[in-house]
């Protein structure tokens, strides 16, 4: 009986692990924002794209942080100061709009609402490898799945809100971006839903297994698991830090500048050119927003497509995979063949879901080559890879936008080989 409470209790804590990313996940439309923050406050594109170059990079450092928390003070401690933070950084950031602040903007969005995501999204995979030893891959795979589907549910709702919030006066001077009042909602929501759903969290008791499981033996015990000191050592830790990066770099840049892109393509598509009229900018931004959007789905549906998939045909041969034919992509869209909008709203939905099965693989390849006793931190410095590939993606894409796509291609042909050689490490006493 007990371990028929103790199945039904970890598959809540997967549940709640769902809602958690979901709400995290929200930060991906961040595209969305960005320009009604410009047009409202006159701010350039680069100062702008400065608070999701920080989200991303402080994101990453706060996960590596959390992983040690997680694996010493217990998951639900780290996943409540993760929600608490996150809602309050999401209000300063309206704050910040209302008042026309952009460094409370990269204080809010950038730093307070970037370490509660951090804490937030480490402590869910943490949590379920340990709870799911028999079903790694899909069980990380349908949390980070909700990471990204975040973006869906933001990427479609949150343009209507700020168009419903928005304030013009009668010669049509905008006095409100609508932002603002957008993120008062969402940051009191991120409060209620993550703080509650972290109440949920708990490790299962030493030594416990599924009913009727015996672990592979091509992975790592708990018994046997490396601590973060000796993993580090390894090569293979660094290789899979940096396929990580490589991957999320090339995503994040993507995403950093998903609507304005899409809604350039749109523009061209329907033979918009010149200036347009408010109802025309009207629904351009929304046909940018859908793109967001809709990839946003399949940024969740990839993470659980890859990693199930991983559990079949091993985690390196999905790398694999994902690299070389994100490579191709990347160069098609680079040398014109993806000029049309409904193309490239298929092209944008494959490579936001092998970004995602990038994050929803590599915690179950991790836990395969150093064992799941000290994943919190093993994996969670592994997301420092997050953080640099925070910087280098959106860099690349505002600062190099003639040639960011074949950069992106360049970076992910890195990865590949990378991936090639990989070979699993040894075990400790080897």
């Amino acid at each position: 009986m007990a371990n028929e409470n103790l199945e039904s209790k970890r598959w809540l804590i997967a549940i709640a692990a769902v809602v958690i990313q979901l709400c995290l996940g929200t930060v991906y439309a961040w595209s969305v924002f960005k320009n009604p923050l410009m047009n409202m406050h006159g701010w350039d594109g680069k100062s702008v794209q400065l608070t999701f170059m920080l989200l991303m990079g402080i994101i990453g450092c706060a996960a590596a942080f959390g992983g040690t928390l997680v694996d010493k003070k217990g998951p639900r401690f780290v996943a409540t100061i993760g929600g608490v933070l996150f809602g309050i950084g999401t209000l300063v950031a309206g704050y910040a709009d209302q008042v026309g602040n952009i460094m409370l903007l990269y204080l809010g969005f950038g730093v307070i609402a970037a370490l509660g995501n951090g804490f937030g999204y480490v402590t869910p995979i943490a949590t379920l490898i340990r709870w799911f030893p028999d079903k790694r891959g899909l069980v990380t795979g349908l949390a980070v799945m909700g990471f990204g589907a975040g973006a869906f549910f933001m990427g479609k709702i949150a343009p209507a809100m700020i168009n419903s919030f928005k304030e013009v006066d009668a010669a049509g001077k905008v006095l409100s971006s609508g932002v603002a009042m957008t993120w008062y909602i969402w940051g009191v929501i991120f409060l209620i839903l993550v703080t509650g759903a972290a109440q949920l969290f708990k490790n299962p008791p030493a030594g416990w297994l599924p009913k009727g499981f015996t672990p592979a033996t091509t992975s790592v015990s708990a018994a046997d698991s490396f601590t973060f000191g000796e993993a580090v050592k390894r090569p293979q830790w660094w290789m899979l830090w940096a396929m990580l990066c490589l991957n999320v770099s090339a995503g994040l840049g993507l995403i950093s500048q998903h609507s304005p892109l899409a809604q350039d393509i749109y523009k061209k598509t329907m033979g918009l050119i010149g200036d347009l009229t408010p109802e025309q900018v009207a629904v351009v931004a929304a046909a940018g927003g859908t793109v967001v959007a809709v990839a946003a789905i399949f940024n969740g549906l990839g993470r659980l497509f890859w990693a199930k998939i991983s559990d079949n045909i091993g985690r390196r041969m999905v790398f694999l995979i994902m690299f070389a034919t994100q490579a191709v992509v990347y160069l098609l869209v680079a040398m014109g063949y993806v000029s049309n909008y409904y193309l490239f709203i298929v092209v944008s939905c494959y490579l936001l879901a092998c970004y995602g099965g990038g994050f929803a693989t590599m915690p179950a390849f991790a836990a395969d080559a150093f064992g799941p006793a000290y994943i919190g931190k093993v994996y969670g410095f592994m997301l420092t890879a997050w953080s640099v590939a925070g910087i280098i993606g959106p860099f690349v894409f505002e600062a190099f936008k003639p040639q960011a796509l074949y950069i992106a291609a360049g970076l992910l042909i890195a990865g590949f080989a990378i991936a090639l050689v990989y070979k699993a490490p040894k075990g400790k006493k080897a």
